[in-house]
């Protein structure tokens, strides 16, 4: 059992009664740890709580596991899975010290790589609890995630987009022009994915048919994927289909993966039946995964654990399986886990800070459900933030408006926006391919052709006529 833990201030001591308690207390505020039970009563014991959690040594976290080992898979893997010797530069160190470290100019990418493989997850989290918005930024900026499919990923200064061409009703016409009209917008390098509005097999192949089509009649350097559940995909690879990446949704428990309807061994037959396509021309990350703060608490599988160190678990499920990609879905799940558009735009960075910082290719769905105290200018705002940290991708959606999921995300144009006022460029495959093919200028990454290019002209209809 972990012990409790106490702070003296002033006339008052403040308790906290194991490790999970305390790092609950220091989570700034967000409404699912509310709705929990678990968030400080108020800011002056979230502040106590910090410099609390501050003093904790890092070694700690090996010893006080926040759900037990014999319990959850997912505290066996990354307690099996932790590498004592990349943990020795680092093991001296305190929550508070390992901030510092962490921000100190002479820790350069190089060394936080060979620390990499010995900070756990709630490493990671807890010292995100201490840290400033800038300081989440400046740590992140220092690790770069690279991975490689059919392009190259996560390269510096460069910032890629999955083309999400959703349709309420899968039309195939209205999928093929959202597709289009994305990759005229130089959208699509990280991949290009249909979450499918009927989810089952025979759509699942359909669909993957339609986008391998397109890649194939254009030569676009890029990946398909459907959003469906992983099962759909391994029964759709023993049909032949032609499957790039594999997907799944992910959470930081082994009862939120139940309640997703997967475990480690699922993933991993996944993984290896992708594998075995062999269909990556410039590497073999095939696993696409999602995640998002308050799936624990939603499906009643939190432990009393915060709803951010939980999706910070989340991740150390991805990396067992080398990803191409993740991204949390930050805003997705609604204002009764993450309120308004500044609880958003911290839960993105905290995320993208956690995700690289454990070394997996961290993106982000910037995005917030109509009925959350939001709106797109937080979404400017959180994309911005998010450039400058040298987060891997985002979502390119026509119109930021998800017509089949119901959401606000962000557009194709935002893209081009991000790409210019921070002087970031698309995939390198991608960005030879949208210059060969007339859509970006050859002189300017940034400038889009103000005519339809030829190559697309010529056969739009027929490409949108596909069935």
């Amino acid at each position: 059992m972990s012990s409790s833990y106490s702070y003296v201030f002033g006339q008052k001591t403040y308790t906290f009664k194991n490790l999970a308690d305390l790092m609950a207390k220091a989570t700034p505020k967000r409404s699912g740890d509310i709705l929990a039970g678990v968030a400080a009563s108020s800011s002056q014991e979230r502040v106590i709580a910090q410099m609390r959690l501050a003093e904790v040594p890092l070694k700690t976290f090996l010893t006080q596991a926040l759900i037990a080992y014999e319990d959850d898979e997912i505290t066996r893997l990354i307690m099996d899975e932790h590498d004592a010797k990349a943990f020795e530069l680092i093991s001296h160190l305190t929550v508070g010290d390992f901030r510092n470290w962490l921000l100190n100019d002479t820790t350069t990418v190089e060394l936080i790589k060979q620390a990499r493989a010995g900070i756990t997850p709630e490493m990671a989290a807890a010292v995100s609890k201490i840290m400033r918005n800038q300081d989440l930024i400046l740590v992140a900026k220092k690790c770069p995630v690279v991975t490689a499919f059919n392009n190259t990923i996560g390269l510096e200064n460069h910032f890629s987009t999955r083309l999400q061409p959703n349709h309420p009703t899968d039309d195939v016409r209205g999928i093929t022009a959202s597709i289009l009209d994305g990759l005229l917008y130089g959208n699509g390098d990280a991949v290009i994915g249909i979450n499918p509005a009927t989810d089952n097999v025979e759509q699942t192949i359909k669909l993957l048919n339609v986008m391998d089509q397109i890649i194939t009649k254009y030569e676009i350097p890029t990946q398909s994927c459907v959003l469906t559940h992983v099962t759909n995909t391994i029964e759709a690879i023993e049909q032949n289909a032609p499957v790039d990446l594999v997907f799944q949704s992910i959470g930081g428990t082994e009862a939120t993966n139940s309640g997703f309807g997967v475990d480690l061994k699922v993933l991993k037959e996944a993984q290896d039946a992708a594998l075995s396509l062999k269909r990556g021309k410039v590497g073999n990350n095939v696993m696409y995964f999602e995640t998002g703060q308050g799936s624990s608490l939603s499906a009643n599988a939190s432990f009393g654990v915060d709803q951010q160190t939980c999706e910070a678990r989340a991740y150390a499920v991805a990396k067992k399986f080398d990803p191409l990609l993740v991204n949390t879905v930050v805003g997705f799940i609604g204002p009764e886990y993450l309120f308004d558009g500044k609880e958003i735009t911290r839960a993105g960075l905290e995320d993208h800070f956690c995700g690289k910082l454990l070394g997996i290719p961290m993106g982000c769905d910037i995005c917030y459900t109509n009925h959350a105290n939001a709106d797109q200018n937080d979404m400017d705002n959180l994309l911005t933030l998010l450039g400058v940290a040298g987060c891997n991708f985002i979502m390119g959606i026509p119109g930021s408006d998800d017509i089949m999921l119901n959401y606000q995300t962000t557009s194709f144009h935002d893209a081009l926006y991000t790409r210019k006022v921070l002087n970031l460029k698309p995939a390198p495959e991608f960005d030879a391919w949208l210059k060969k093919m007339e859509i970006f200028t050859n002189t300017d990454t940034f400038s889009l052709n103000n005519n339809i290019p030829s190559g697309f002209s010529k056969s739009l209809e027929k490409v949108i006529g596909l069935k």
